[in-house]
């Protein structure tokens, strides 16, 4: 849906801090514990970022790096580890990583430094996402319709860049509920009738609507569409 960035740290507290702030900030965030959980999902599932702790349980974090980039896997990795000193800077830099931050650190240079690398990835997997007039820059969370910027919360953009990936497709509520709010429709709930409203609104602002509803189905998002 968004910019996915895997967090691999076996520290509870710095963990929850990491994910929960960037989920707030509107980046897809999964979380392993320790080295071999981080590896299965690192090498099983497709990530654009991946935030890398050092001391892991089970397999430490160079280790993981050094396998990673020998398998030809180009996705950014971001060191998170206290070891300070310019040595292990150099091994970790040398083993394949891409940045190095050390603890502690301050959430906005960390944010900074994730939307520097997932931008990194434009001309692989690309982060701009586009429909008729309506842009998303997965990078910086940037939205914009007709050139004019849109202030959305990062649910209302995380709904939009759902609708966008599917135009024409017929959204029902429940898959919408499954992809962006990562919970089962109880078919009561009118959460996602609120944020519908609230993001047409803001798109509206700057061209005609995009966001149909057919009844009883769900939504349809794009031009050339009747509801």
């Amino acid at each position: 849906m968004s910019v996915r960035v895997l967090v691999v740290e076996d520290e509870t507290e710095i963990a929850d801090f990491v994910v929960r702030g960037l989920r707030e900030e509107g980046f897809t965030v999964e979380h392993a514990a320790d080295g071999l959980s981080g590896w299965h999902r690192l090498t099983t599932e497709t990530w654009d970022v991946v935030l890398l702790d050092w001391w892991l349980p089970e397999l430490d974090g160079l280790t993981i790096l050094q396998r990673y980039r020998k398998g030809g896997n180009r996705t950014p990795v971001l060191f998170l580890t206290a070891r300070d000193a310019v040595s292990d800077r150099v091994r970790g830099l040398d083993g394949g990583a891409d940045d190095y931050l050390c603890k502690p650190f301050a959430f906005e240079e960390l944010l900074a430094r994730v939307r520097s690398l997932s931008r990194r990835q434009d001309g692989r997997t690309g982060t701009l996402l586009s429909h008729a007039d309506v842009q998303i820059d997965l990078a910086t969370h940037r939205t914009e319709r007709a050139g004019k910027k849109l202030e959305l919360t990062a649910k209302e953009q995380a709904l939009l860049v759902f609708f966008m990936r599917y135009p024409g497709d017929v959204l029902t509520r429940t898959r919408i509920y499954e992809h962006v709010w990562d919970e089962r429709y109880d078919g009561v709930s009118n959460t996602l009738e609120v944020h519908v409203k609230e993001l047409r609104r803001k798109l509206e602002v700057h061209g005609p609507r995009l966001i149909q509803t057919l009844r009883g189905r769900g939504y349809v998002f794009g031009t050339n569409v009747t509801g």
